[in-house]
């Protein structure tokens, strides 16, 4: 049986940490729209992978290893790597040029590869070596608050800088996320327009369509034999 564990951080650049190990049934699992990069390793017939993974704006569906393992770091909004410019990772990823089960290489460097207990600590050495910085007004902004004394253009260059994609974007993104598990835990398709101001249901199955590739039917009934990837709820 696959066994799924995520949580929450402290670090002002992670926005989750997630591990799945163990074997699975499926074959296939279908990737979900995310507005977040991450840092993800995997093991696949006894060899690990690493990888850049940016933001995702479409669903798409992935081969699964039977007795692979995953282990992955999702950053916050306004965190970046300035050498690998988020923009060019939209829908892409960039891996790895060697990766054993101790050390990756990343720009040029090998590192130590991180697990779920000490991503903080991994994170952390990022960015005193300059390799991950943070724009903390992005964070702000994305998160709902005002920056006034910014125009509205130099706001919207400095999100897209940071993350790859526009506020409108993201705000999609991750209200298509927020009805995915409102249907999940069984509140009715009218419920979910009402609460998160969808102008009506077929707004939202267009939304659902678009970010999750599942009409509200299949999110209230999901297919064990392709299962949705990692779906969080922010502030959690």
């Amino acid at each position: 049986m696959m066994e799924n564990e995520d949580r929450r951080s402290d670090s002002p650049y992670i926005e989750r940490i997630y591990r799945s190990e163990g074997v699975t049934t499926a074959k296939r699992m279908h990737s979900i729209a995310n507005s977040n990069w991450e840092l993800v390793i995997w093991e696949h017939r006894g060899r690990a992978h690493v990888a850049i993974r940016g933001p995702e704006t479409r669903p798409t569906t992935v081969d699964v290893s039977p007795g692979g393992s995953a282990f992955g770091i999702i950053f916050a909004h306004g965190a970046a790597m300035p050498h690998l410019p988020v923009q060019g990772l939209v829908d892409s990823a960039v891996s790895s040029p060697h990766a054993t089960s101790d050390a990756f290489v990343l720009r040029g460097e090998e590192w130590e590869l991180p697990g779920f207990g000490n991503a903080e600590v991994f994170v952390d050495r990022l960015v005193r070596a300059g390799i991950l910085v943070r724009d903390p007004l992005v964070t702000d902004v994305v998160a709902g608050d005002d920056a006034p004394w910014l125009s509205a253009r130099s706001v919207q260059r400095r999100v897209v800088a940071a993350t790859g994609l526009t506020q409108g974007a993201i705000r999609q993104i991750e209200r298509a996320r927020e009805a995915a598990l409102l249907l999940g835990e069984g509140v009715a398709p009218l419920d979910v327009v009402h609460r998160l101001g969808y102008y009506d249901q077929p707004h939202l199955a267009r939304s659902l369509t678009r970010f999750m590739g599942r009409t509200a039917t299949e999110l209230q009934h999901p297919d064990p034999d392709e299962p949705l990837s990692l779906l969080y709820r922010s502030g959690r």
